[in-house]
């Protein structure tokens, strides 16, 4: 009785160790396997589609808008297509059973001709598991031209540094060349992106343009950004030949006097170059006709007074110097007559 509980003990035993053993090392095999493979998962759980994964895109703007019809490309780790398709109306895309393992994910058209594409990525396939992606396609950078010119002339301007920017972030800088231009890519993050403007260096004998400007950029379109500057005003004295005619030369000028004939009774100040006070020169008939009356004064006659004026004046004290001499004589004679007493 004890022999036969002996040996039921011991099969009981080998039964057991031969169930559990399968199922203790098993799982441990699986889990160290990198990357294990669909018989190998097939065998461990019965199913082969439960080895295979998928790839799951949702395509959008950098504004939240899905994109419709932006293409993909997936290569596995050889190189090989693994599938290919567009993005439909909700902006998705699926690439369903694939084997585990590194894919490469292209993007060879955004669909649109506002965006571009975005850069390669790997995608890791796991077994059972679906791998979801959402990518953003950024918006084509706007293409500047920066030209600077004469606020005059309008002639284009070399040496012009600008800053562009948005908010407080300056995103390009640009200097005109030789030929007063100077171009540019923009990024932008909307349909209608607002951008300012400032000069940091102004073209060689100009001032710098201090004013506030912006512009609104789109997507891929060409934007033109112009700059005018004025001349620096010139602090050089003006050459002689600049002065004002008007300005005196500092030399008073001095009136030439023709003289005549002496006259006799006259007199005439050569010495300072003008007439004497009282007496100023007799006039040739010629002149005295030509010459107007001044304005106020009694017209001339033709004949200068001085000379009759003269000699009525002799006259006068030769009668007046007869008289008295008569009266003195007849005094004189009137004494003489007179009786002595």
């Amino acid at each position: 009785m004890h022999a036969r509980t002996v040996r039921g003990a011991v099969r009981s035993a080998a039964v057991a160790i031969a169930v559990t053993t399968p199922l203790v090392w098993a799982p441990t095999a699986t889990a160290q396997a990198p990357e294990p493979t669909p018989s190998a998962s097939a065998a461990t759980t019965g199913d082969p589609e439960s080895a295979l994964g998928s790839v799951s895109i949702l395509k959008k703007d950098p504004a939240g808008d899905v994109l419709v019809g932006a293409e993909f490309l997936l290569l596995d780790t050889t190189g090989q297509e693994a599938g290919t398709g567009k993005t439909d109306a909700e902006g998705r895309l699926n690439f369903t059973d694939l084997s585990p393992g590194v894919y490469r994910l292209k993007e060879t058209s955004s669909g649109s001709p506002l965006h571009d594409v975005v850069d390669d990525q790997d995608v890791i396939i796991t077994p059972g598991a679906t791998a979801r992606l959402t990518i953003v396609d950024p918006f084509k950078p706007a293409q500047v031209l920066l030209t600077t010119k004469d606020d005059k002339t309008g002639k284009l301007l070399p040496g012009s540094t600008v800053n562009i920017g948005r908010g407080r972030e300056t995103l390009l800088t640009l200097t005109t060349g030789p030929n007063g231009t100077a171009t540019g890519e923009l990024p932008v993050t909307s349909k209608k992106t607002e951008f300012w403007v400032k000069q940091t260096k102004a073209p060689e004998g100009y001032d710098l343009d201090k004013s506030a400007k912006s512009f609104t950029a789109s997507p891929g379109a060409p934007v033109t950004v112009t700059v005018t500057n004025a001349k620096t005003a010139s602090t050089t004295k003006p050459t002689p030949t600049e002065k004002p005619t008007n300005q005196s030369t500092g030399t008073p000028s001095t009136p030439t006097v023709t003289p005549t004939k002496d006259t006799p009774g006259e007199s005439v100040s050569m010495a300072t170059g003008s007439p004497d006070a009282d007496v100023s020169p007799a006039p040739t008939t010629t002149d005295a006709a030509s010459q107007k009356s001044p304005s106020g004064s009694l017209a001339h006659t033709g004949a200068d007074a001085t000379p009759w004026l003269l000699g009525s004046a002799g006259a006068l004290l030769a009668v007046g110097g007869g008289a008295v001499y008569l009266v003195r004589r007849s005094k004189d004679n009137g004494d003489d007559d007179q009786p002595e007493s």
